[in-house]
């Protein structure tokens, strides 16, 4: 019993501290202050997606569905009429929708994406540039340099595993939409599951140019799932006090953010000394991405490279 408390003290210790490092916004600062281009990519975020995108929700809400229905008002003497007017105003509103919103969050995606690889790009370069980058995650930069393959081999084994593991996140993110749809503990679940991925999202790229292998990115992951939970619950908790594409706009504007909290989080010094607090407890190891991998190596298995691949 006394094992078990233990465990459970030494879990909500990561998760707080995850949670505590996802917060430290103050790094950004520091990154922005070194470099032009992030102090530039993440200002382009804040444009698109908090003075575009939110500004635009606002407008809509606050002047257009009011003047509308100042002009169509629900209070008519004819039924017919307010049916129209209802309809009307309805009608007006998804179109506002279609041609605007519903394009412009693709839109915001689709740049995003490559804004926030940027981001975690240049972040990387300037920890290397302050000399810090023998902190990095794992400290094992021997090991990477085993692990790069050299010339065209490796290049194929790098093009592979980010394949690999865009799928793999794929085919996660449909997880966590099916279990939203759970009852009674759906809500919970996938509030849990979308802290994983987006966390995991945030550390991916920090990963990537560090030179760690998707197998350690996935196992050091699994094995410290409470302290990435934390990390990955300030970016849902918007969700659930905001419509899903308003929550959506804070998360991709605050997103830059978390990314570059995650470049300087010495993530692996924190969990250790964590660990030498309660007598070097160990976090169990949960397989969040067994389902996502074995889906995965089935539809690689499809193609005529799946089997290297795997």
């Amino acid at each position: 019993m006394a094992k078990l408390l233990l465990q459970v003290k030494h879990h909500f210790l990561l998760w707080l501290a995850g949670f505590k490092e996802a917060c430290c916004f103050h790094r950004a600062l520091f990154f922005c202050a070194s470099s032009k281009i992030l102090l530039r990519r993440t200002g382009q975020c804040f444009l698109l997606n908090g003075l575009i995108f939110l500004g635009s929700l606002f407008i809509l809400r606050s002047f257009v569905i009011p003047i509308l229905s100042w002009i169509l008002p629900d209070q008519s003497d004819h039924i017919s009429t307010m049916a129209f007017y209802s309809y009307l105003r309805s009608f007006l509103i998804h179109i506002f929708y279609v041609l605007w919103f519903y394009p412009l969050y693709i839109f915001s995606l689709l740049l995003g994406f490559l804004w926030y690889s940027d981001i975690a790009k240049y972040s990387f370069e300037v920890i290397k540039e302050q000399e810090t980058s023998k902190a990095q995650p794992f400290d094992n930069s021997k090991k990477n340099e085993a692990e790069k393959s050299e010339g065209v081999d490796g290049l194929a084994i790098g093009i592979g595993e980010q394949v690999y593991s865009g799928l793999l996140l794929t085919i996660f993110f449909f997880e966590v939409f099916i279990a939203d749809s759970l009852p009674f503990i759906g809500k919970a679940t996938s509030f849990f599951l979308l802290s994983w991925m987006n966390a995991y999202y945030c550390f991916e790229s920090k990963w990537n140019y560090s030179g760690v292998s998707l197998n350690s990115r996935l196992d050091f992951f699994e094995s410290n799932w409470a302290f990435f939970a934390g990390f990955g619950s300030p970016s849902v908790i918007p969700g659930l006090f905001f419509s899903r594409l308003i929550s959506n706009g804070i998360i991709g504007f605050l997103y830059p953010l978390f990314v570059l909290t995650a470049a300087g989080t010495q993530e692996k010094d924190i969990i250790d000394s964590l660990s030498r607090l309660n007598d070097g407890v160990q976090g169990r190891k949960i397989p969040i991405f067994y389902l996502s991998q074995r889906i995965s190596t089935m539809v690689l298995h499809l193609f005529p490279s799946g089997q290297k691949e795997n």
